[in-house]
């Protein structure tokens, strides 16, 4: 392979992998350091190379003063970063819903460790009973730095925590947007920081008494690997993308990036150099994809069609595509696509409208949203919800986190506890209520099971959320069923899981009223005018119903115009 190497900043690890909330007080590069030393002096009682959640609950808790609940949150997020396959996902959750206390629930968990091992396209695997590196994972701790509010570019006017700030008309365009979501965030993420990166992935005789590289530093080839969590690339153009470690192995690149056979190792000065020449922005990021538009926003339902809506190509199997839409306004937008499946999804600025994307999918993220419902398929990793006013989003997800929303409703079915960030005020939580063709089998390929379900046990993580009145369960008796209007092959007939008892009595009252109802009018001895009269009353309270509570528009957007509905499958 001949050429120059082009490397840039993988997406996961900030899309899905930055808790979108400032970090703890102690998450810090300083503190990150000493915790790379603790481990590394006692590798002799497993801390180092491979992490096990025992080592890390013990550093979190003891010398990072973390919260046990919030050392998990990150440890599990990093977990599941690394995409172990579905078949191992269910297995875990079989093992953790079979636990019947919180003792023996963290023995299980005291089997899971920290691994990371890169392959083609950056994608990690977890090698089956092989030690693995704790490095990513302190690049991936170091990441959380991402939303770090940071006081002289606050006084500059470079950011400030707004929840409410203006954006242009398709996301990711303003220094002001998501972070998670900005591949030029991510790039100048790593640019800032990428000598300290290194520093934090050196051996200890490698570094100065203060802690800190020399001239004469060198990079062992496994911290080098250790990147590749956060950076990979390719040669030229020659479209396969490769892990960082793959790359600087290439014999033309050894002058470039100072690497010696006989070391096995990497001059740290011309390693840094070679990393920073060789970035460039990420060719399968979000501003590639804004270039691609879909003919998904023709094909929405309703009177008023000003959507926007793109995604990216699906240039390599194990990196995610994604799809971006926007202004969806009084319309229904219904989709089952290959182009969703596996994709990163961002929702933004949508206003009283009803969107179904009914595929198996890799991230959700709703922002700026309001009135509106949001019907998604299985969600292998998150969904996040942003700066939104009473929307309801009904999801299977591995997690849900939530900030700066108001008097929004989530029905869910979730393995882990929903994360209230900060800013929100009226939140419900309720139980997933709905079911439609291939949700069990989507579920499947996506590694969700029915148990263990958290939907009820919301983790309160910023302090200013502190107060658990921001948030409650929804009552049974304002619980109802919501059934998904489209025809489809499959074989779920019913919500996986079932309800919890207390609601599925409210429906079983209401339906024994329904009958009591029916057998009444039977029993009524009507006549056939009479009858006429009477569904004509009940017509009319049914339409004012509808017009009182905004049901109609749902209802009459399901309704194809004259020409056919241009609904596709795309």
């Amino acid at each position: 392979m001949a050429g120059p190497v082009r490397l840039w900043v993988r997406t996961e690890p900030f899309l899905v992998g930055a808790l979108p909330a400032p970090p703890p007080a102690r998450l810090t590069p300083h503190y990150l350091r000493k915790t790379a030393a603790y481990a590394r002096a006692r590798a002799d009682q497993g801390y180092f190379p491979q992490l096990r959640w025992p080592c890390w609950r013990y550093i979190a808790c003891g010398k990072l003063q973390l919260s046990r609940e919030i050392a998990w949150l990150y440890f599990e997020l990093f977990h599941g970063l690394l995409g172990p396959a579905p078949a191992l996902r269910l297995r875990w959750a079989e093992a953790a819903a079979a636990c019947a206390s919180a003792e023996e629930l963290d023995r299980e968990r005291s089997k899971a460790r920290a691994w990371a091992r890169p392959k083609a396209g950056g994608a990690l695997t977890p090698p089956e009973g092989e030690p693995s590196p704790a490095q990513p994972f302190l690049l991936f701790l170091y990441v959380q730095q991402l939303h770090n509010v940071s006081l002289r570019r606050s006084l500059l006017g470079d950011e400030w925590p707004s929840p409410r700030t203006k954006s242009p008309s398709l996301p990711g365009k303003s220094a002001g947007e998501n972070k998670n979501w900005n591949d030029q965030e991510h790039l100048a993420f790593v640019q800032s920081h990428l000598l300290d990166m290194l520093e934090l992935l050196l051996e200890p005789e490698q570094l100065s008494a203060s802690s800190h590289s020399s001239c004469s530093s060198l990079v062992s080839f496994e911290a080098v690997c250790a990147l590749s969590f956060l950076l990979e690339g390719t040669v030229s153009n020659s479209g396969t993308v490769r892990p960082l470690h793959e790359l600087a192995l290439r014999q033309p690149c050894h002058g470039h990036n100072g690497y010696s056979k006989v070391a096995r190792a990497f001059s740290l000065p011309k390693l840094e150099s070679w990393l920073r020449s060789s970035l460039t922005p990420n060719p399968l990021g979000m501003t590639v994809c804004l270039k691609k538009k879909l003919a998904w926003a023709q094909q929405v339902e309703g009177t008023t069609r000003r959507a926007k809506i793109a995604c990216s190509a699906r240039v390599v199997p194990e990196v995610s595509p994604m799809v971006i839409m926007s202004q969806v306004y009084k319309q229904t937008l219904a989709k089952s696509s290959d182009t969703l499946v596996g994709a990163h999804v961002r929702i933004h600025r949508c206003n009283e409208s009803f969107i179904y994307l009914l595929s198996p999918l890799r991230s959700v993220t709703i922002e700026k949203c309001r009135n509106s419902t949001f019907v998604l398929g299985p969600v292998e990793t998150s969904v996040h919800v942003q700066s939104c006013d009473n929307i309801k989003v009904i999801v299977v997800c591995h997690r849900l986190s939530l900030s700066s929303t108001t008097g929004c409703t989530f029905h869910t079915l979730t393995p882990t506890q929903p994360l209230i960030l900060s800013g929100n005020q009226a939140v419900s939580f309720a139980p997933f209520h709905t079911h439609y063709p291939m949700l069990e089998d989507h579920m499947a390929q996506v590694g969700l099971a029915t148990l263990p379900n958290y939907w009820d046990s919301p983790m309160v993580v910023c302090k200013d959320s502190g107060d658990t009145s921001v948030f409650r369960l929804l009552p049974p008796s304002d619980f109802y069923t919501f059934v998904i209007p489209f025809k489809m092959e499959g074989d779920t007939t019913e919500t996986p899981g079932g309800l919890p008892h207390e609601y599925q009595e409210v429906l079983s009252q209401r339906e024994q009223k329904v009958q009591v109802w029916q057998r009444m009018v039977k029993e009524a001895g009507l006549t056939r005018h009479q009858r006429k009269q009477f569904q004509t009353v009940v017509e009319n309270k049914f339409y004012e119903w509808l017009v009182q509570t905004g049901n109609r528009q749902q209802l009459d957007s399901l309704v194809p115009p004259a020409t056919g509905s241009k609904q596709a499958a795309g």
